[in-house]
């Protein structure tokens, strides 16, 4: 009886932290560039306030994923990340100038790029532990990132883009209070050891396996850090972006249901083939649409790229890692998904949509995806062989 109300309480907590978490990038995603935007910068200068997270989470995510296997003591390390965030954010309240706010925004990015891959990591650990699906606890991200992004979107649209720092610290500050109760999954697991880590990665089956997936979140992050900003300049008011953000993260969660209960009996590289292809359709139409309603239509697509994409992705790198490199190879996937990609999609967007346009923006996102597909059968297809 004790042990079941303790694992109640632990879903709740993990479940909490998602959903706050998701809240956080909804936030972050959607509203931060239109906060930028009506401070006066222009589309290069916020591509390259998106470059600074995903260039620092390179080494972030390496160095707290590394940090949490050997001290095996995540908890406490997402109390330091929550409260340097906190600061960072009560630094950049009152700021105006271009580049001191580069700089805050370094420090706020260092400790909140590592959050997914932590929060992942200890979600996978917990999901084991109690026998049940990681998307019982995932999808909470996705209903945060839903039901956050429509309240954000109408609270900004009555009060202006200058409270989204305010909404960003309470948000933040739930995160900092549940991380308090987060258990200890990692203290059973076998020792880490640097050189095991290192050898894993050098063989053939991860590195082409990241570099694939680097391929396509170029896609997912040029459609994330655009388009809001590009809806902006077809006449959507904040309340309808944040309908489009919440129609991509409602639109995932009966996939991650369906993944749950039927995704084990198809194979990963097929999978993410087919998500890759979505992905390919989805960046190609957006880059015709010329209307809110139909960006905010294409965002349900969602569901068939980010949801199956991330997934399967998650489980593939299961089977490629083994469990005591949980949060390193958790970090390496985020450097790759959101560093690399993130730093590459920032300024290559920003270029094309200051030089080119939206459009052109969206047909390289496709391109990308179009690549990682046929790199996904490639794969696919030599493993049959």
């Amino acid at each position: 009886m004790e042990q079941s109300q303790s694992m109640r309480g632990q879903l709740f907590v993990l479940r909490t932290l998602q959903f706050a978490n998701y809240a956080s990038m909804a936030l972050l995603v959607t509203y931060f560039p239109l906060y930028f935007e009506s401070m006066g910068f222009s589309k290069q200068q916020i591509g390259t306030f998106y470059s600074v997270g995903p260039f620092l989470s390179i080494v972030a995510n390496l160095l707290v994923g590394i940090l949490s296997d050997r001290t095996k003591n995540l908890p406490r390390i997402l109390n330091i990340l929550y409260l340097v965030q906190i600061l960072a954010l009560a630094l950049l309240l009152p700021q105006k100038e271009f580049g001191i706010m580069a700089g805050i925004l370094a420090l706020f990015y260092l400790a909140q790029t590592p959050n997914n891959s932590m929060l992942d990591s200890v979600s996978l650990l917990a999901a084991e532990r109690m026998k049940i699906g990681f998307t019982a606890i995932r999808m909470y991200g996705s209903l945060g990132y839903a039901v956050c992004s429509v309240i954000f979107g109408f609270i900004l649209k009555t009060y202006a883009s200058n409270l989204t720092i305010w909404l960003l610290l309470c948000v933040v500050l739930v995160s900092l209070v549940s991380s308090f109760f987060v258990a200890d999954y990692q203290a059973k697991l076998r020792k880490f050891e640097f050189s095991g880590l290192v050898g894993l990665l050098r063989r053939r089956e991860p590195l082409v396996f990241f570099g694939l997936i680097m391929l396509v979140s170029v896609a997912h992050r040029m459609n994330e850090a655009f388009l809001s900003v590009g809806m902006r300049e077809i006449g959507a008011d904040d309340s309808v972006i944040g309908f489009a953000s919440s129609a991509s993260a409602v639109s995932e969660i009966p996939m991650f249901f369906l993944l749950a209960k039927y995704g084990h009996r198809f194979r990963e590289f097929p999978l993410l083939a087919i998500a890759s292809a979505f992905y390919t359709i989805r960046l190609g139409l957006l880059s015709m649409a010329n209307e809110p309603w139909m960006m905010v239509g294409l965002q349900m697509m969602h569901a068939f790229t980010f949801a199956i994409f991330y997934i399967t992705a998650l489980r593939c790198l299961q089977g490629l890692i083994p469990d005591e490199y949980r949060s390193s190879s958790q970090a390496v996937f985020a450097v790759v998904w959101s560093g690399l990609a993130g730093l590459i999609a920032g300024k290559l967007g920003g270029w094309l949509y200051d030089s080119f346009g939206l459009s052109y923006v969206f047909r390289t996102g496709s391109i990308f995806a179009l690549i990682g597909m046929l790199g996904f059968l490639l794969v696919h297809f030599r493993q049959r062989q």
